[in-house]
């Protein structure tokens, strides 16, 4: 290892040293050194090393590890990362009591940070004018850039909009925390080139993140998604010339102009709104959970006519998310203060957003009277048939058009949602996980228009877009993911938090015009197409020795498949990773580290290591059809019974069959 540090003073060059002695010794890994020179080597200020001299001089070679053994890349949800440390530095600390945030961010290549949001905005910046370039633009490209209330996210939407500008970017930021669907949204509104999420969605206090998203609305894929990645590698050093101030950008507030048309969209997602104005018993409690559903959702609901109550100690911006354990509305804990309200309130119904409001759970008061969890799978599939039979009930869709009308879901979600969709004559379609694929494909049915038609596109009616795709191209009924995730119109091109609580809102409302309860609703369905149940598991591995263990556990699914399963033969595998697989549309699926087990008894088995979170997931599936009509109610009990006890030990034997694989 000849690299050395600068030669600033004597301090840095023992700090080097150390270095060498634990990467010599076992101690720190290569990558970790090599990234620790790099940081310092372009660093701007002194914080950097006072970092790392603590963390050395303590011996906290675990912790350099976890914050260097790697930079950032973008995975299902772009950049995320830490930006408070495990171990907070005095130097990280700085002003900041105990109790508060850290004065700076978490310092490391492998953070969310200063340094990472300037090497990605300056990344992302550089493709946009090659982009500008090859398309004979000269015009400054322009950046949409919202945050959510993480710690730090203020901060970061500030320097990328500052970097932005003085790399010669118009950025248009809003005046507060909004929503992830609302940027996606005013990307395509203002005709922007880019738009930049600050957010960690759902993570925990200590992390934050950068999402991209280009022209379309959408997150960004490949092969665009590695080629930003490939301007960011190339920039090492924070420290940069901004261009002369004739040729920077402008940076640019916007905000409740914004909202109004976004809001106005949104009502559009509404199909019979009789029925919410008739629905003045349904009983609503909402809670943002201290994250940015608040902007929007309280006046939806209000503009709508639904009778609603929020959770007050929920509803204020709050990064520690003081409330809950975690802000993620696909757990129970996170719904336990709006449930306590609901059955203080007698309420129907219980909807929750995560932080950047692109989630939705719920929770709906059931026939027993008590308050009963849905999973993602079971709204989506609610949504999926209700949207699907209401368009047929107003006479959008009929027998003669539903071929163009689709339906779009990941391979690990329920497939009561392509039975839905068969059922009706619609195309199902499946992507990889993460909602970018979903929004790509958005796009492809936009371009499907004739260009003549679509040149004003963004800035039609949602009645006109929809007679456009219905005649020339694919309509997009209704998409979503299990992770909690829907979107019900192509005006957003990613989850939508703010038009799911609506959507799901008119179904209640739905339900309780024919006097049932959203979950006998449900189990209506069930007892037409089938009874369809899943479960979700993972095992969690942080840190750098973390990510050796999800990789190893992925490529042995790859090179040793099971060929049975608590004695149900396997019959087909599918590796993501190795073979070439196509959608119902013909188009190639992107490669990704996933594997998929049919079993021969219909019971499916998917598994791939998460994109944003230090986990590997395992996505259990199973279902029973009815032989002739419908299930009755007895029997579609003992079913439940039956399958739920199947996927608890399903579950069970691949945790043991997991841990065996690591030890061999």
């Amino acid at each position: 290892m000849t690299e050395q540090l600068p030669a600033m003073s004597t301090d840095v060059e023992e700090l080097n040293s150390k270095i060498k002695r634990a990467v010599a010794d076992g101690r720190l890994m290569e990558s970790t050194a090599k990234n620790i020179r790099s940081l310092l080597a372009g660093a701007t200020t002194d914080l950097y090393f006072k970092v790392l001299n603590q963390l050395a001089n303590s011996c906290q070679w675990p912790e350099l590890n976890d914050r260097f053994y790697q930079t950032l890349a973008f995975g299902t949800g772009g950049l995320r990362g830490r930006t408070i440390a495990k171990i907070v530095t005095t130097a990280e600390r700085g002003n900041a009591r105990e109790d508060e945030r850290p004065e700076f961010p978490c310092v490391g290549t492998n953070a969310m940070n200063f340094f990472n949001i300037s090497r990605a905005t300056r990344g992302l910046v550089a493709y946009l004018h090659d982009c500008n370039r090859r398309e004979k633009t000269s015009t400054n490209p322009k950046i949409v850039i919202v945050h959510d209330p993480r710690f730090f996210s203020k901060e970061f939407a500030e320097l990328a909009a500052k970097v932005a500008s003085q790399n010669g970017c118009d950025a248009f930021v809003f005046d507060g925390p909004r929503s992830v669907p609302e940027l996606s949204f005013t990307v395509r509104h203002l005709k922007a080139n880019a738009g930049v999420v600050i957010t960690a969605s759902h993570n925990p206090p200590h992390d934050n993140g950068y999402k991209v998203y280009f022209s379309d609305g959408a997150q960004v894929i490949e092969p665009y998604s590695s080629r930003i990645i490939a301007k960011v590698d190339a920039i090492t050093s924070e420290s940069f010339t901004p261009l002369p101030k004739d040729r920077q950008g402008k940076v640019r507030m916007v905000g409740k102009e914004i909202d109004q048309a976004y809001m106005q969209r949104l009502e559009t997602l509404i199909l019979d709104p009789q029925i919410i104005r008739e629905a003045k018993s349904l009983r609503i409690i909402y809670t943002p959970l201290h994250g940015t559903g608040s902007v929007i959702i309280k006046l939806m609901l209000k503009r709508l006519g639904f009778n609603f109550q929020v959770v007050q100690e929920q509803d204020g911006f709050d990064g520690r998310f003081p409330t809950v354990k975690s802000p993620n509305p696909e757990n129970a804990e996170a719904l336990t203060m709006a449930i306590n309200l609901a059955q203080k309130e007698n309420a129907d119904l219980v909807v929750a957003t995560d932080p950047d409001c692109d989630r939705m759970g719920a929770a709906v008061r059931a026939r027993d009277g008590k308050m009963k969890l849905f999973s993602g799978n079971q709204i989506g599939s609610l949504l999926a048939w209700y949207r699907t039979k209401t368009l047929f009930d107003k006479g959008v869709l009929n027998k003669e058009n539903a071929s163009r009308a689709v339906i779009i879901k990941t391979f690990v979600t329920t497939d009561l949602q392509k039975a839905i969709a068969e059922h009706y004559g619609l195309r199902c379609v499946e992507t990889l996980t993460g909602f970018k694929y979903i929004g790509a494909k958005l796009g492809k049915y936009e371009r499907a228009i004739p260009e003549e038609m679509r040149q004003s596109y963004v800035d039609l009616t949602e009645e006109e877009t929809r007679r456009l795709r219905l005649d020339h191209s694919s309509f997009y009924v209704f998409g979503g993911e299990e992770s909690y995730g829907y979107s019900g119109a192509d005006f957003v091109r990613d989850k939508d938090g703010n038009g799911a609580v609506i959507m799901f809102c008119e179904v209640a409302a739905y339900s309780k015009s024919r006097g049932q309860t959203v979950d006998e609703l449900l189990d209506e369905i069930f007892s037409m197409f089938g009874y369809f149940a899943e479960k979700n598991g993972s095992l969690v591995f942080e840190g750098a020795e973390g990510a050796d263990k999800i990789a190893c556990l992925a490529k042995s699914y790859a090179s040793d498949p099971f060929s049975e399963v608590l004695g149900s033969k396997v019959t087909s595998i599918r590796n993501f990773e190795n073979e070439t697989i196509k959608d119902v549309e013909g188009e190639l699926i992107p490669k990704e580290k996933m594997s998929i087990f049919e079993l021969e008894d219909a019971t499916r088995i998917a598994v791939r290591p998460s994109g944003t979170e230090p986990k590997i997931k395992y996505y259990l599936f199973a279902q029973r059809r009815p032989q002739k009509g419908k299930f009755d109610f007895a029997e579609l009990e003992r079913i439940k019974t039956d399958v739920g006890e199947k996927l608890d030990r399903l579950w069970d034997w691949l945790q043991k069959d997991a841990h065996s694989r690591l030890n061999k």
